[in-house]
């Protein structure tokens, strides 16, 4: 009876640390995946300022839309929350679309190609984005699972693993800035 005692306790023990360590695997995957999220999001953050900078002697009447793209960068750059900043984040794109949407009236600007080089380099950015964004909210979902799910979650709870947010745009997981490479 003995015997059986400790071949059931070590039959515990060995799932919970295989248990543990496979929570441990995701949580940090979760974090990878955030991190490539992350130097998506920061590349954009830098162009954003080189792109305003490209547009602003020639869009003198679009002030606000400048502004606006300025402040929701700013924004973005002060978050950490991946449900918050995928709010802030989707303003960025739509407003950085109705930057391009603008560009038309200027037949200069479309000539520029240092404001075509950011138009393509940002372009970029965005389709790397769009699949950072989707390897981390697939982590997220695998992760959460893992530890809602019974009998996963007792050592979850007794690990201090918790739930981990989402990180998705406004408007889907499809690139926001969609323009046309015409000069």
């Amino acid at each position: 009876m003995n015997t059986a005692l400790i071949l059931i306790a070590l039959a515990v023990i060995a799932w919970a640390a295989f248990a543990f360590n496979r929570l441990v695997r995701l949580r940090n995957q979760v974090r990878t995946a955030w991190a490539d999220v992350d130097v998506q999001l920061r590349r954009r953050h830098d162009l954003v300022p080189q792109l305003v900078a490209a547009v602003k002697g020639y869009m003198g009447h679009e002030r606000g839309v400048l502004t606006a793209v300025t402040e929701l960068r700013s924004q973005a750059v002060a978050l950490t929350s991946p449900a918050r900043l995928g709010e802030i984040e989707g303003a960025l794109e739509r407003a950085l679309t109705q930057l391009f949407a603008l560009k038309e009236a200027y037949p200069d600007l479309k000539a520029n190609e240092s404001f075509l080089q950011l138009q393509r380099d940002l372009v970029g950015v965005e389709d790397n984005l769009q699949y950072a964004r989707r390897f981390y909210n697939g982590a997220v979902r695998d992760y959460n699972t893992a530890i809602q799910r019974f009998p996963d979650l007792i050592v979850g709870k007794a690990g201090g693993f918790t739930e981990r947010e989402f990180f998705s745009a406004e408007e889907g997981d499809r690139p926001a800035v969609n323009v046309e490479l015409s000069s």
